[in-house]
């Protein structure tokens, strides 16, 4: 017997279950809502973490979703440092790590991800930093007083990001990656040697197709794991160190799920439709855990981005007030290196054949075109924002460039005109 009941549980407490929470409210929706996070903070903005709230440009409140009073405002309950330990799908039941038991009508699971730690000799030394939450950035800010010298291991999104980061604050940082060239898995190597061209001009030593042998360190006191000094790569090559920021990476926490009897699939993450909704009527996934069946990409995805996680949210309140609508949002990503450059793509391209450029590399402001079979996969835009609706309507639209593909790069052509109709 549940101790009390709510009309919409939103399990996470991360972007997606703030986004749904806001959009049931905006929808109209009058039911109950209630967020369960085990997050100290309420819901908040994850990219400041290796960026501005790192940096310390930026306070703990503004990278909140929203001010503490506007859940009040709303009617919707937000519990932090919660967790849903069990939940009974055919009771409709969850029970809290408070021991409380809360029956449910709907529900949203978006428990989020946890970072992929490495397991080599030495891991357990102090020193060696993930980043994923809050407190994460803090800890490291708190370590950095004590050195200057920082090696990254990992040439993607946090990788590439804090290093810049940490440039700017003065710290002397190298990245270690096993990747010949910076952002190569999402970007491509072309894309990737222009942006590590950037991080290198700022003094950033880039290290590519070097595996991590081992992190070597001592305790001053003979006594405990000893703090990091040394990172040994392929080759014997030893990178001197006083902080190391692994960016290897993320698990969906498909664990809750799991337990509950959700199907996972061959991504990792929880199964569902392409509404979102998964095999039990009533209960969603958004998020990092999400594996749905993409109407965009024409199979199924699992994508970590924090505006995708948003935009999923903003799709289960519609569904659960009776939508019954596809999400079909082309994903969108951005990252900012420092203020050298400014990144958005959209897509994701699993595969792609064929790569066009507008506009040049060497002028800072142009976009990177992915194709696949003469159709748009991806873009990735720098200092060329205006294409990116254009690439949004190619990609959902499907539209055929078999052929034709040289107009992308001709900065006389208008994108717009490139229709179904002109295929």
């Amino acid at each position: 017997m549940a101790d009390r009941h709510v009309d919409f549980l939103l399990i996470g407490g991360g972007v997606a279950s703030a986004s749904c929470a806001r959009a049931l409210r905006e929808a109209g929706a009058e039911g109950s809502v209630l967020v369960v996070g085990r997050e100290l903070d309420a819901p908040y903005h994850r990219p400041p973490i290796s960026k501005d709230y790192l940096q310390g440009r930026q306070t703990r409140e503004a990278t909140l979703v929203a001010p503490a009073e506007w859940w009040g405002s709303q009617d919707i309950e937000l519990l932090t440092r919660t967790s849903v330990t069990a939940l009974d799908l055919q009771a409709r039941v969850a029970t809290l790590s408070t021991k409380e038991q809360v029956g449910f009508g709907q529900a949203l699971l978006a428990t989020g991800a946890m970072v992929r730690r490495l397991n080599v000799p030495g891991a357990e030394l102090e020193g060696i930093h993930y980043l994923r939450a809050l407190g994460n950035a803090d800890a490291l800010r708190r370590d950095l007083e004590g050195g200057g010298r920082v090696v990254l291991v990992g040439g993607s999104y946090i990788g590439c990001e804090v290093a810049a980061s940490l440039t700017a604050l003065g710290k002397h940082c190298s990245i270690v990656m096993l990747e010949e060239a910076t952002f190569e898995r999402a970007f491509g190597v072309r894309a990737g040697r222009h942006l590590q061209q950037i991080l290198e001009g700022r003094g950033i030593e880039v290290h590519g197709q070097a595996s991590l042998e081992r992190f070597e360190g001592a305790s001053a006191s003979g006594e405990g794991p000893g703090r990091v000094s040394r990172v040994v790569v392929s080759g014997d090559r030893e990178l001197e160190a006083d902080v190391v920021v692994c960016g290897v990476g993320a698990v969906p926490d498909v664990m809750l799920a799991r337990r509950a009897g959700l199907e996972i699939g061959e991504l990792g993450g929880v199964r569902v439709d392409a509404t979102l909704q998964t095999a039990v009527p009533g209960v969603y996934a958004a998020g990092d855990i999400c594996e749905y069946d993409s109407v965009i990409h024409g199979r199924s995805v699992r994508i970590e981005h924090e505006q995708v996680a948003i935009d999923q949210g903003a799709t289960v309140a519609a569904n659960m007030l009776g939508a019954g609508r596809a999400h079909s949002e082309v994903p969108y990503f951005f990252s900012d290196l420092y203020d050298w450059a400014s990144l958005e793509y959209v897509g994701p391209a699993q595969a792609w054949d064929e790569e066009r450029v507008r506009g040049a590399m060497a002028d800072g402001a142009f976009s990177v075109w992915y194709l696949d079979r003469g159709r748009v996969a991806a873009m990735l835009s720098v200092g060329r924002p205006e294409d990116l609706p254009q690439a949004r309507r190619l990609i959902t639209e499907g539209v055929s460039l078999a052929g034709r593909t040289p107009l992308l790069e001709d900065l006389s052509t208008d994108l717009a005109s490139i229709t179904l109709a002109s295929s």
